[in-house]
């Protein structure tokens, strides 16, 4: 049985945990979104409570990013574990999302 997904945001950290899947995945993003931009500063997302890494991941991440560059903001990732920052190594993504490239 998988996590449902949940985010939180306390001061700069934005907190993502559970199971993101193509099902949830729109909700998340606009979710993740309306947490961004409530901020006119870095937000850190946390990912560390992330449950299996898949390429809607990655999408998801890239949406936020693209938000927070068109706010003139910076967003960088944290907690991320070995099989997302492979996944986005695979995809050639590590180095358009901070924090997920494993050098």
């Amino acid at each position: 049985m998988s996590e449902s997904p949940r985010q939180t945001l306390i001061d700069h950290r934005l907190s993502v945990t559970g199971d993101i899947t193509p099902d949830n995945a729109v909700a998340i993003r606009g979710e993740g979104e309306r947490l961004i931009a409530a901020k006119n500063q870095e937000v850190v997302v946390d990912l560390s409570g992330l449950g299996a890494a898949h390429s809607v991941v990655l999408s998801l991440l890239l949406c936020w990013i693209r938000l927070a560059r068109s706010r003139g903001q910076r967003l960088s990732f944290e907690g991320v574990d070995a099989q997302l920052a492979s996944l986005a190594a695979l995809s050639g993504l590590g180095e358009h999302l901070p924090g997920l490239s494993r050098s």
